[in-house]
């Protein structure tokens, strides 16, 4: 949902093929200008190909294009790649290239950067390359302007894993001799995108200046793009009410603060440009550890907590209550099912209450059915407040709840290292397709121990394992939402993850910025058509 005070919609131009629905009256771009936008925390690298930490991606969307983009459907369309065709057995795509794009070095852009971006880079550095591009066996080069990609198997998820977020086409020349993770561009990068590196003052800001010679004719818009690391939350917030920056993306300005700036005319907030990475907060239950090994256990705990009560009294309304291991963004390309067991009903305590006593844990005399520990993620004060709503929520069933709270790394390393926890939350990016984002949290495979953001909780479900390795591959979108409706429909029985929320990330900006959300990817776009107005 976005929120506005005033009417000062821009007109989405051709190249983006996006626009807002209900649009006002449209307005002409104006050139010219630097937009100045905040990006929390200061990123690591600038080095996208190697790592995916959430603010790298904010930066270097604007240097590096991909071969697709994506409308707010979900559906690709057109980048460094004009058109593409798919074999029928969905195991050759080939790619037909722009023939009229240079990096900002200068160097002319061709299918020699593809298949090295994808096969020397992408399949040996990238974090998300075991998932993306498993299927990749090669890609072949019959001229300069085509790249056919062969797979192993179909693959129909890797065509939304194409974007300049998540797959940014580097230079072979620039590359090619050199190990990726200590190429001399990672925090210098050169692309082909609408905005070219110029400086980065560390803990200050990273400036990115117009590239006269974008294949997009006529565009970017803005001379200039700072992106500004200011680590107080508060001094974020003033800073957005006193036009010192103009854009701030991935709740980088709180909640509560957010919901005092939506009603300040001349500021928006917004929740758009998300859909992309999906985002879902849940409880990952150890399945290995008593009683929470006993699913009616799990269920209890399902019924308990009220999703709804979350969003309004923790996270100030952003978000949405999950009904399942899916997002219902993916509704819009048929993956998502609301035809799953239904947790949020009316008489939810008393169902609870029925599983545990059927479960074998009767209430002492002090109304205690048993103990157990909850460990929060240790990224702030709201996950804080979720900690003490579920103690709470829990204790009204009779299972007391110790809360325990550290840093990141212990956290870390006693979730998907030690295994030495009963309960935890956490929040995964479900990203533009469960391949990519949801299989990691529940097939037998990905139960690796000391690799974090996996299967934690240990669930092994042969059924489960099958069908989403037939769902990775098959190619007809009727099949395959059956397929997955299935799994959603196993794993809201099983509950080894308990869905809360689909987040809501916001995005706050001054109603003179246009045009910066204009996919689902939101601030992981190129702003290559964002414009101020003067």
């Amino acid at each position: 949902m976005i929120r506005r005070k005033c009417l000062k919609l821009a007109t989405v131009f051709a190249f983006g093929l996006f626009g807002w629905a209900g649009a006002a009256a449209a307005q002409t771009p104006e050139a010219g200008g630097t937009l100045i936008m905040v990006v929390q925390p200061e990123p690591p690298t600038l080095a996208s190909y190697l790592s995916t930490s959430g603010p790298i991606g904010q930066v270097t969307t604007k240097v590096y294009d991909g071969l697709l983009e994506y409308d707010f459907d979900l559906k690709p369309i057109p980048s460094l790649a004009e058109s593409w065709d798919e074999s029928s057995d969905g195991k050759t795509i080939t790619f037909h290239l722009r023939k009229d794009v240079k990096f900002h070095d200068g160097s002319d852009f061709t299918s020699a950067d593809v298949q090295y971006t994808f096969m020397d880079v992408l399949k040996k550095v990238h974090p998300r390359a075991s998932s993306s591009f498993k299927e990749l066996t090669a890609v072949e080069t019959p001229d300069p302007y085509t790249a056919v990609f062969k797979l192993a198997n179909p693959a129909p998820y890797m065509i939304r894993a194409l974007s300049g977020y998540e797959s940014p086409i580097v230079s072979k020349e620039l590359f090619e001799g050199t190990d990726p993770r200590q190429n001399p561009t990672a925090n210098a990068p050169i692309g082909t995108g609408p905005f070219k590196f110029v400086e980065w003052k560390k803990g200050q800001y990273v400036r990115l200046d117009k590239n006269e010679n974008y294949w997009k004719e006529g565009l970017p818009y803005l001379d200039r793009v700072v992106a500004r690391f200011i680590p107080d939350a508060a001094t974020r917030a003033a800073a957005l009410e006193n036009q010192e920056v103009q854009y701030a993306a991935f709740n980088a300005v709180p909640n509560v603060d957010a919901k005092r700036l939506d009603s300040i005319d001349g500021i928006t907030v917004t929740t758009e440009g998300y859909s992309m990475i999906n985002p879902m907060m849940l409880l990952e239950m150890n399945t290995k550890s008593l009683p929470i090994d006993n699913v009616k256990v799990r269920q209890a705990i399902s019924y308990a907590i009220d999703r709804q009560f979350i969003i309004d009294n923790i996270f100030y309304g952003y978000g949405k209550p999950a009904t399942g291991s899916i997002s219902s963004n993916f509704a819009s390309v048929g993956l998502y099912s609301d035809d799953v067991h239904d947790y949020a009903v009316a008489d939810r305590i008393e169902k609870a209450n029925a599983l545990l006593d059927e479960a074998g844990f009767p209430r002492g005399e002090n109304g205690v059915r048993f103990e157990i520990v909850h460990d929060i993620i240790a990224y702030g004060e709201d996950w804080q407040r979720l900690g003490e709503y579920i103690k709470q929520a829990l204790g009204d069933i009779g299972i007391s709840v110790t809360l325990r709270y550290e840093d990141v790394p212990t956290w870390l390393k006693r979730v998907f290292t030690d295994y030495d926890f009963q309960m935890n939350s956490n929040f995964f990016y479900q990203l533009a397709d469960p391949v990519l984002g949801m299989h990691r949290q529940y097939l037998t495979d990905q139960i690796k121990q000391g690799t974090v953001f996996v299967n934690s909780s240990r669930y092994s479900n042969p059924e489960v394992d099958d069908l989403a390795h037939l769902g990775a591959e098959e190619i007809d979108p009727k099949k395959r939402s059956e397929i997955y409706t299935k799994i959603q429909q196993i794993l809201a029985e099983d509950l080894p993850v308990i869905p809360l929320v689909e987040m809501q990330f916001t995005t706050v900006y001054l109603d003179k910025v246009k045009n910066t959300i204009v996919s689902p990817l939101g601030a992981y776009s190129s702003f290559d058509q964002a414009w101020i107005e003067q």
